[in-house]
């Protein structure tokens, strides 16, 4: 009888972070082709469909994480990492929602900038995610997770600049106000969430050394 194959964490970690590129993708597509928030049903569906793929992704790690004699690394830290990975494909899909349930009437200038922010927060993940298995030996990965912090720095700065010109040039439109400040602060936290899921790599890397 042939040995049982086993499970590839770090494959299972770079389709989670895949996933996250392409619920960003969504994002941007949902954005650049804003008519009315009635019309986001269909994309709201296909990013529920992507957020799905993540989830019977965790579930796969969590079940395997339970009852596998050894781990490539400590079993907290796979579970927070995936965890962490999870958070940046519901945040994104949140953003999507937010939009149709706030029956948003037009879309802000400053959220393509944000996404297009979020999808580099991604992307640099996702490449930072390609070194992880060799993150022993890598040369690269130390400066790909500084890249996933840098893009985090930017949209906290992008966060203050957008949430300060609501509040000085939409004053006299409360319910603008909340409702963009609501939608930008949560598009920061998928920056965040990115960054969280980097500096657990950052901490795996610390603790295996």
């Amino acid at each position: 009888m042939g040995k049982k194959k086993r499970f590839d964490y770090f494959d299972a970690f770079k389709k989670l972070s895949e996933l996250a590129v392409e619920e960003s993708d969504l994002l941007i597509d949902a954005i650049e082709n804003f008519g009315v928030a009635e019309d986001l049903r269909e994309v709201m569906e296909r990013a529920h469909e992507i957020e799905h793929r993540g989830d019977e992704q965790n579930h796969l790690i969590f079940r395997t994480v339970a009852t596998d004699f050894i781990t490539p690394i400590e079993r907290e830290d796979i579970i927070e990492l995936t965890q962490h990975l999870d958070d940046i494909i519901d945040y994104i899909e949140d953003v999507m929602q937010r939009f149709y349930m706030y029956d948003v009437h037009f879309m802000h200038d400053d959220a393509l900038e944000f996404a297009r922010l979020i999808k580099k927060s991604c992307v640099a993940l996702d490449k930072a995610m390609e070194d992880f298995r060799n993150f022993k030996k890598s040369k690269k990965f130390k400066e790909l997770v500084i890249d996933v912090n840098s893009y985090e720095e930017e949209a906290d700065q992008l966060l203050i600049k957008v949430i300060r010109d609501l509040h000085t040039t939409d004053r006299d439109k409360p319910m603008r106000v909340l409702v963009w400040s609501q939608i930008f602060s949560r598009m920061e936290k998928c920056s965040d969430a990115c960054e969280h899921a980097a500096d657990s790599m950052s901490t795996i890397l610390l603790k295996n050394v």
